[in-house]
């Protein structure tokens, strides 16, 4: 049982492996939790594990005709793990790439466990749906967190939202874009959540929220092991989004009727758009544009006021031939006068 690899250790002892297509986490003390997961998900006071555990081609294809439930169940009967004490999140994500952070204070500590895949599944909250349903089927980001003090379970709910909060930063920190909008992800479409605390601590914590201290260390683990972990999955980073392409990516726009509106060669436009996208001075000024684009969008900003601004700032900040006809032409588009 566990014969894979202990990749961590609470304080607590609460143990972590690494089982190959699945992180499991078993508890050392009495928990109590809320859960999303279709196994055992909403409130419990009587879980004694949980896990993470990566679907692969062939699971997805047998969920196409059976229940998530069921194929939970059975995955715990193959780790020989008691089912009915347990609850577990599946992704498309490597549990390689899993990402664990801690944070204390005083007698205050909480882990985050967390993967995350945002290439193709990211979406901003009240996007075009993707399904509708009525009567019960259907990248993710999958986020376990363990606090060792005793939450009752209204401290919970106030705990997950911070940390659902908390995963929106990470993701506005790096400007990941929705996969269904013109807008900044806030989550994927499929995201997990599992939170649980300490029957046993004699410190009963009441309260969850952004002015509290463990408001504060939920609020850190989350946003550092999401950053962490898209990371290690899709190579996304400060440094990977610090580039104008990639920002102006973030838009529904077809970029083959752009380069057919050129007056110039095509190819080399794209050569020298590709020496210049990632230069500091031309990502300011792109995200400048943009910035007064979302503003438009919002209607903080008057149409005609941020066209104005946006042409001045073009006009006597930006020195790259390239960037300026990509954002007069993305100008141009989304800020239109009918």
């Amino acid at each position: 049982m566990y014969s894979n690899r202990l990749i961590f250790k609470t304080s607590l002892d609460d143990e972590i492996y690494y089982l190959k297509d699945t992180i499991f986490v078993k508890f050392n003390v009495r928990r109590n939790g809320i859960s999303t997961s279709k196994l055992n998900g909403g409130f419990s006071n009587n879980f004694k594990s949980v896990f993470n555990h990566h679907l692969s081609q062939e699971n997805i294809d047998y969920l196409e005709n059976h229940d998530l439930c069921d194929y939970l169940i059975n995955h715990c009967k193959s780790l020989d793990i008691d089912y009915a004490t347990t609850s577990g999140l599946t992704t498309l994500a490597e549990m390689g790439h899993v990402s664990i952070v801690t944070k204390s204070y005083r007698k205050l500590e909480v882990t985050a466990i967390t993967t995350a895949g945002v290439r193709t599944n990211a979406v901003r909250a009240g996007d075009p749906a993707a399904f509708y349903e009525e009567n019960g089927k259907f990248g993710t980001i999958n986020t376990i967190i363990l606090i060792n003090a005793n939450l009752g379970y209204e401290t919970l709910l106030d705990a997950f939202m911070s940390a659902t909060e908390a995963k929106t930063v990470g993701l506005n920190d790096l400007k990941i874009p929705s996969q269904y909008s013109n807008g900044y992800a806030t989550g994927t479409g499929t995201d997990g959540l599992c939170i649980f605390s300490n029957l046993e601590s004699s410190n009963v914590i009441t309260n969850a929220g952004k002015h509290s201290k463990l408001g504060e260390l939920i609020g850190q683990c989350v946003i550092e092991s999401v950053k962490k972990a898209i990371k290690k999955q899709v190579w996304i980073s400060p440094k990977s989004q610090s580039n104008a392409l990639v920002r102006l990516n973030r838009y529904d726009i077809d970029i083959n009727e752009f380069y057919d509106s050129l007056d110039c060669d095509k190819f080399e436009f794209i050569k020298s758009l590709q020496k210049e996208m990632k230069k500091q001075d031309n990502v300011a000024i792109t995200s400048a544009v943009l910035n007064l684009i979302d503003e438009v969008d919002c209607g903080l900003i008057k149409k005609e006021d941020a066209f104005e601004l946006s042409k001045s700032i073009i006009k006597e900040n930006c020195n790259s031939f390239p960037i300026e006809k990509l954002l007069n032409y993305w100008l141009n588009y989304f800020i239109c006068f009918d």
